[in-house]
């Protein structure tokens, strides 16, 4: 019997998952099918049309042609572009057993020290090769996308995330959240769907929960339940295992935006109105103290990463976070990020400690990730010393939440101060709050752009400049509505016409 086959490599731009991501390319592969080849079962009732490589009896195969590993393997391993509905499928019990009996076997043939080290197409080959031949001595028989499917998932459990790995491959999804082996939530397109992708049972979660915190010096047992870590693309992640999580391991995944999010992109993406980017513009160019506020997964980092992307590039800037988000692309950046405590209790550095630290490094600017606690007392002293265009981000529902959880945070330092004298220095040192919200319909939008006006006797007094105004909703869910101008005059026009920037500000008003 004999089987033909070539394989063609086109480049389209596009990314394929475990590639080198500075090459993107598309594989693609053509089959000549033979006359007479036989399909699995599985196969013909799930996808009539799949291109099947001929199934050889084991009587004949040493009379069969050899066939040659190197093409077929590039073929059949590396066609993994992801759909952007892909959501990490399942292998199915058939191919989940052979799986038990491959990888064992697969591990006393691989070094996994040299095997990291080695470009991922060659490994991909090897691997490979390596399936085929224990697959023929073990007496297996499986069609070409089995194959394919068994090998993807054996190199992914080896040197990956395991069935996390076409999730992060998946562009379309922005968060992942293992709530145990057989539930798995992402977010696409700002909403949480249940995706299908499972694990073995808990031992597999946590195996690969080890591989995670490995990477960055950590462990994860009963004595260190719960870990920060981040993946080698920037992507933050938080694990939390029993006896914490009473219903087995958590593993929650905040992934790495690779495309930039400027205000010209929301604007465009009716985020915001036009008119609401320009003020935000100006605002960012004239060095305002700006506070982002909104709940979680709302958009307050990306909020971020935009305003940021207005400093100045001949500045100074010093960032300070839990983990690092941040995609700064000023040429002079320092990035400063927390530490933990080690397991006999000492080594902690906080965010209160950085900052001090950062006022010492002669900052422009100081972009601290999210104000949580007494570091706010820390963040208001310098936006009051010199170090305008200070940003920020807070867990707040509206504006006024904000001042007040910056308030109680100030109460948390330990610095005792009157309730006024608080206020006065928040007033002080705050320019504008942009709350930012996830509405239901998945869609994040600037639901207010508000101004910290100053004191009135011992509450501090503010303006909205924009906000969104809901109206109903579309035969397709989205929400209808419109961002609306207040019409006044903002109290900082004065430093944008120190900057030039008065008659845009106006303009936009």
């Amino acid at each position: 019997m004999s089987a033909s086959y070539s394989a063609r490599i086109v480049e389209e731009g596009v990314t394929v998952f475990g590639a080198d991501p500075d090459a993107p390319v598309e594989l693609q592969a053509e089959f000549d099918r033979p006359a007479g080849y036989e399909a699995s079962s599985s196969e013909m009732e799930e996808d009539d049309d799949e291109d099947i490589v001929p199934v050889v009896p084991l009587a004949k195969q040493e009379d069969a042609e050899p066939v040659e590993k190197e093409e077929v393997t590039s073929a059949s391993l590396f066609n993994l572009s992801m759909a952007p509905e892909t959501t990490g499928k399942p292998m199915n019990k058939h191919l989940e057993s052979i799986k038990q009996t491959v990888q064992p076997l697969l591990m006393e043939r691989i070094d996994i020290s040299a095997a990291v080290t080695m470009d991922r197409l060659d490994l991909a080959r090897d691997i490979s090769d390596i399936v085929t031949d224990i697959l023929i001595e073990e007496r297996i028989q499986l069609n070409q996308r089995e194959q394919r499917e068994l090998t993807e998932s054996l190199m992914h459990d080896m040197l990956g995330l395991g069935p996390l790995e076409p999730l992060l491959a998946d562009e379309g999804i922005t968060d992942i959240m293992v709530n145990g082996p057989k539930q798995v939530f992402v977010e696409q397109k700002g909403k949480l769907v249940l995706s299908d992708c499972q694990f073995r049972d808990n031992a597999h979660v946590m195996q690969i929960a080890g591989r995670i915190v490995s990477h960055v010096g950590r462990r994860i047992d009963e004595s260190n339940p719960l870990v920060d870590a981040r993946l080698a693309d920037g992507s933050r992640v938080n694990i939390i295992i029993p006896p914490l999580a009473i219903d087995g391991p958590s593993i929650s995944i905040r992934k790495f935006a690779k495309q930039k999010i400027t205000l010209d992109v929301m604007e465009r993406q009716q985020n915001m109105s036009p008119a609401a980017a320009t003020v935000l513009r100006v605002a960012g160019r004239c060095r305002l103290n700006i506070l982002i506020s909104g709940g979680t997964g709302s958009g307050k980092t990306t909020m971020l990463n935009a305003i940021s992307q207005l400093i100045d590039p001949g500045e100074r800037i010093v960032t300070i976070e839990d983990a690092a988000e941040l995609q700064l692309q000023q040429p002079h950046v320092v990035r400063l990020e927390t530490r933990s405590a080690n397991l006999e209790g000492g080594g902690e550095i906080t965010m209160r400690d950085l900052l001090k630290n950062a006022l010492r490094m002669r900052p422009d600017r100081i972009i601290l990730g999210e104000i949580r606690g007494s570091e706010a007392i820390d963040m208001l002293q310098a936006m009051n010393t010199g170090h305008d265009g200070s940003l920020s981000t807070i867990h707040a529902n509206r504006p006024r939440e904000a001042l007040t959880r910056l308030e109680n945070m100030v109460g948390m330092s330990g610095v005792n101060l009157p309730a006024k004298a608080v206020r006065t220095q928040i007033a002080s040192a705050i320019d504008l709050i942009v709350q930012v919200s996830r509405m239901r319909d998945g869609v994040r939008r600037i639901t207010y752009i508000s101004e910290v006006v100053g004191m009135e006797e011992d509450v501090i007094t503010m303006q909205d400049l924009f906000w969104y105004e809901f109206h109903g909703e579309d035969k397709g869910g989205r929400l209808l509505g419109e961002f609306k101008s207040s019409g006044l005059r903002p109290h900082f026009a004065p430093r944008a016409a120190y900057f030039g920037l008065e008659k845009m500000l106006l303009g936009a008003i």
